[in-house]
């Protein structure tokens, strides 16, 4: 299995999705602690991202801007709100990565649309 970190843009493949889930190769975060999982756990938990705007809800989705480190190639949005854990198998591995801030605040954006917050 490979290593993940949090904050790394990772590919996710959900090419075999169910209708009204993501259905293709998608860049996704790692939102995960560092800490929680080894890199044997055999899934890991994601934040989907799109370039789509319709679908960043305001208050429950962080821009992204293209940035040398991100390798994001035009402004794209990390969905909160589609928190998810995939398997690791479906999930490949970037040199790509948001900044601290990026992450804590798709982090507190989770946690808003789960009622933790």
């Amino acid at each position: 299995m490979a290593d993940f970190h949090a904050g790394q843009i990772v590919i996710a493949d959900w090419r075999d999705a169910m209708p009204t889930e993501p259905n293709k190769l998608r860049p996704a975060v790692v939102i995960e602690d560092d800490a929680l999982f080894g890199p044997s756990y055999p899934a890991v938990i994601l934040v989907p991202l799109t370039e789509h705007a319709a679908l960043a809800v305001p208050s429950l989705s962080v821009p992204i801007a293209p940035t040398p480190e991100n390798g994001c190639t035009k402004p794209c949005y990390a969905l909160s709100h589609f928190v998810t854990a995939a398997s690791a198998a479906r999930v490949r591995a970037t040199p790509s990565h948001i900044t601290a801030d990026e992450l804590g605040r798709i982090r507190g954006q989770v946690a808003i649309a789960i009622g933790v917050r």
